[in-house]
């Protein structure tokens, strides 16, 4: 079972809702209540990934905070797995990849808020012998994970031979990956990029975190990506483009993306973010890519973000 600990069909009993003299149509309904509930977790994994970097004095808030939303939605809406009974195979599961590791802390929280591991465990996060690493890795035993990531470049492959392996098992179930627009300027990125179109790996949905930054400057400064729509979709793949800090379009993106899959071809999303979203003197710069706030920025941090689940 899906663990978003959320079941809209049992809170949402009307049919009807007043939206200035109209109508809502009960799917309608239900659809707000969605968003709203998906947003307000967004802002407690907000609150969660400032929380741990600064307990620590370290880690990556700038790149978690701007897929917060993201990581919502995936685990809360749009991802079929069983948190209660991990296991690393996977099977009739859907799969996820976190290509980009070091943005850790907004994965960790998404899968404590979804059931994997109890939310109190997010105070471990960076310590001794913790399964909360600063890089997510197999060796911890850590439910959720299945691949140790943050060597960037390796997360497309790794995530194409699990999507082969649920063909060869008739397993119909979506492999999905996460990878940073810096990571881009990888290699190994782009052999997978060319692999998956040619062997039709069509149970694959790739999203592209494109906020622009990286740990050294803009990326256009750093290695410019150019038009990455037309590089994609020159590789072969099906490319959508969303806005990654609107729950309601990056929620309608990824059931797109959902419903493409199967058809012969790979998806790529192409997911405009904000790096350092939610907290006004961490966006905009990449300087927060890998900076833990001190006690007054953590403060701060916490007054813009609503407390909406309960602290850990």
């Amino acid at each position: 079972e899906k663990s978003s600990h959320y079941n809209f069909s049992k809170v949402l009993n009307i049919r009807f809702l007043p939206k200035q003299g109209l109508l809502f149509s009960r799917s309608e309904a239900k659809q707000m209540a969605e968003i709203d509930f998906l947003t307000k977790r967004s802002s407690q994994v907000r609150r969660d990934i400032v929380r741990m970097v600064h307990s620590c004095s370290s880690g990556h808030p700038g790149g978690s905070l701007g897929c917060a939303d993201f990581f919502v939605a995936l685990y809360g809406e749009m991802m079929h797995y069983d948190a209660k009974n991990f296991n690393m195979d996977g099977k009739g599961e859907d799969l996820f990849f976190l290509s980009n590791g070091h943005i850790s802390p907004v994965w960790y929280s998404a899968l404590a808020r979804n059931g994997y591991f109890p939310i109190e465990e997010l105070a471990t996060f960076r310590q001794i012998d913790s399964r909360l690493q600063g890089h997510p890795t197999t060796a911890e035993h850590l439910p959720g994970i299945r691949m140790a990531s943050g060597s960037l470049g390796q997360g497309l492959s790794v995530a194409i031979g699990a999507a082969l392996t649920k063909k060869l098992n008739n397993d119909e179930r979506i492999v999905y990956t996460l990878h940073g627009d810096g990571e881009l300027q990888e290699g190994q990125i782009w052999e997978a990029a060319m692999y998956a179109p040619h062997h039709k790996v069509d149970n694959l949905i790739a999203t592209i975190d494109f906020n622009s930054r990286q740990i050294d400057g803009d990326v256009d400064d750093v290695l410019s990506l150019g038009n990455l729509r037309a590089k994609w979709e020159s590789f072969g793949w099906d490319v959508l483009e969303t806005n990654g800090n609107n729950m309601a379009e990056l929620l309608e993106t990824l059931k797109k993306a959902k419903g493409m899959t199967g058809k012969g071809k790979p998806i790529v999303i192409i997911m405009k973010t904000e790096m350092g979203q939610g907290v006004d003197f961490m966006m905009g710069s990449h300087k927060w890519h890998g900076v833990a706030p001190n006690d007054e920025q953590l403060d701060q941090a916490l007054s813009q973000l609503t407390e909406t689940e309960g602290d850990y």
